[in-house]
């Protein structure tokens, strides 16, 4: 599992940005996912699986027509509600995340427990990473307790570069500030 010893894990920020075993960190989350949601009372359809699937096949924020697009690809329709209705439920479970800077999706890496994580991610080939938040929304409760503000919900996301795109120099650069807003 993502804190076993014995696994990389996908759930530590740092291998987000370096090569490890994704395949085996994806089959792991799809085995805590599966145990969540069995827990729980729900399950994952084969469209919400197959779109699980897709959001843990890399580190990357994905919007819903790209999924979408995958989807249809797989035989599971091109209508976006399809699409839609997966990530809401994934998002809702727990099982994934949106990310608001880029209109878009990213597995959750950390299945099941309570935490509320802050995303680092890279404006050139929008890798995520999901990172302990904890230090920065206490400092942000904190701030909000000393103005009589309750805090409801809260997303850090931080944007920047990751190693690989930071060491591709000027060309890397380039492409990200020609690149649109959106997801790739």
């Amino acid at each position: 599992m993502p804190d076993d010893p014995d696994c990389p894990g996908c759930g530590q920020p740092d291998l987000a940005f370096a090569p490890h075993d994704h395949a085996r960190c994806a089959d792991d989350l799809m085995a805590l996912a599966e145990a969540q949601l069995v827990k729980g009372g729900q399950r994952l359809t084969p469209v919400r699986r197959r779109t699980l699937e897709i959001l843990l096949e890399a580190h990357r924020a994905l919007g819903a027509y790209d999924v979408l697009e995958r989807l249809a690809r797989d035989g599971f329709g091109n209508q976006p509600p399809v699409a839609y209705r997966a990530l809401e439920f994934l998002e809702d479970q727990g099982l994934a995340h949106r990310i608001r800077r880029l209109n878009a999706f990213t597995a959750c890496m950390h299945p099941g427990e309570t935490h509320a994580p802050a995303f680092l991610i890279c404006r050139a080939c929008h890798a995520v990473a999901e990172a302990p938040g904890r230090a920065v929304g206490e400092a942000l409760a904190c701030a909000a307790h000393s103005l009589g503000f309750t805090i409801e919900r809260s997303t850090v996301e931080a944007l920047g570069l990751c190693p690989g795109c930071r060491g591709a120099g000027p060309d890397a650069e380039a492409a990200s500030l020609a690149a649109p807003r959106g997801v790739a």
